[in-house]
């Protein structure tokens, strides 16, 4: 049976809850061409509160893998998912099927629901109506590591 709805299913590497939100002196950097008229913001800004919609239901794990490349997940990205969101097709998920964790986007239409994998070297999962599938959360933000991890 499908259940698109979050539900619980595992614990997350780190709960947003924490009080020790992120703040940052953010500078704007040109990503094209440097203009000396570009506006300069010197205030603070709180990451958890751009980016988490509900405290409560937002968590971060670590993608393993290379099976969302093409969707700009790599391996060891982390990735924020939001378990108050409910899933439509299109989204980024992390889903439980069969007792088994994965990240893939969720495609549903009335011939099914399949876990598409964005890398061609993976292939797509075909959910069987049978099978026990949970979206445990939809993926909202993913943390790209450009310099490794430390």
């Amino acid at each position: 049976m499908y259940a698109l709805s979050p539900r619980p299913a595992c614990s997350a590497i780190l709960s947003p809850t924490s009080t020790n939100a992120l703040r940052v002196a953010p500078v704007s950097v040109a990503a094209g061409f440097p203009s000396p008229a570009q506006d300069y913001y010197d205030g603070a800004i709180d990451l958890t509160e751009m980016l988490v919609h509900d405290h409560a239901a937002t968590f971060i794990v670590r993608a393993a893998g290379d099976s969302m490349t093409e969707a700009g997940i790599s391996h060891g990205d982390e990735l924020l998912v939001d378990r108050s969101k409910t899933p439509q097709d299109g989204d980024v998920v992390v889903a439980v099927l069969d007792g088994e964790l994965t990240v893939k986007r969720l495609e549903v239409s009335p011939r099914g629901v399949v876990l598409r994998a964005e890398n061609a070297n993976h292939p797509d999962i075909t959910v069987p109506e049978l099978s026990d599938l949970q979206v445990w959360g939809v993926v909202t933000y993913c943390i790209h590591h450009l310099r490794g991890h430390r």
